[in-house]
């Protein structure tokens, strides 16, 4: 039973809610029972899981840490209330948590076959957006993200729950915008961009794959230069006074009609 908060692992395990220590370790943390569940569906990414026996109450939750002890690289930290709060992200823990392995992919590893559909992101800052777009990936059967140049960080904390499952699902890639373009090229995938300025609506176009719906930053929304290199441009339809969606409900909108032009 872990009582110091100044233990070594507990340390590293806090350290883990920066975006430099996930960068430096390939670590992230993922909290609560089902969080954990999923994760140990792949018990090959798991390093560790944490345990307060004073916070977990749930049969459901007490079976995940039995399938980790069992498992033979996880090893399991049990730990007092307030050293567990103490690395805890979310309000009222659940008295579980796991830290994972990070995986990333390389363009180089994809191919039109393997992965028809792909969104990419260009410099989307707000983690739960990013999470929020993982899980509708997934919804629609994509085969990931490509986080392009600066961009928010797909294991921040928030990101991953908003994730769900998707942040093991789906593939990640981050790369600079121009290594994306010459892969595009390449490669001769379909981009199509989405803008709130361009004339054509997102339901009067074909979307063909293999494909990659490109999205640009909350704020900024798809810059000239990278529009320029899109086989097309869509906008969805604004009927109110708001001048734009959230780029997470934008890409679901999208999505779904390429899934359904594409069942």
């Amino acid at each position: 039973m872990i009582s110091s908060k100044s233990n070594k692992q507990i340390k590293l395990i806090r350290r883990l809610q920066t975006r430099k220590a996930r960068e430096e370790t390939g670590l992230f943390v993922v909290e609560g029972i089902q969080a954990v569940v999923e994760a140990l569906a792949y018990p090959d990414r798991v390093e560790m899981v944490v345990v307060c026996p004073d916070l977990l109450t749930s049969a459901i939750g007490y079976e995940a840490v039995r399938r980790a002890a069992h498992a033979p690289d996880i090893h399991v930290l049990e730990t007092t209330g307030a050293v567990f709060e103490s690395i805890a992200s979310r309000e009222h823990p659940q008295g579980i948590a796991a830290v994972v392995r990070q995986q990333w992919h390389h363009l180089e590893q994809t191919g039109r076959a393997s992965d028809p559909l792909w969104v990419a992101l260009d410099a989307v800052q707000y983690p739960g957006n990013l999470g929020t777009i993982l899980r509708t990936c997934d919804a629609v059967g994509a085969s990931g993200v490509i986080l392009l140049d600066a961009a928010a960080d797909p294991y921040h904390p928030t990101a991953v729950r908003a994730a769900r499952n998707a942040i093991f699902t789906q593939k990640l890639v981050h790369t600079d915008f121009d290594s994306f373009a010459h892969w595009k090229q390449r490669t001769g995938y379909q981009l199509v961009g989405a803008s709130g300025d361009a004339p054509c609506a997102y339901r009067d176009i074909a979307y063909p794959l293999p494909m990659i719906l490109l999205l640009g930053s909350e704020g900024e929304g798809l810059a000239s230069q990278r529009r320029a290199l899109c086989d097309a441009a869509v906008s969805i339809p604004m009927r109110g006074r708001s001048d734009s969606l959230n780029v997470a409900v934008a890409a679901a909108v999208i999505l779904y009609e390429i899934l359904a032009q594409n069942p």
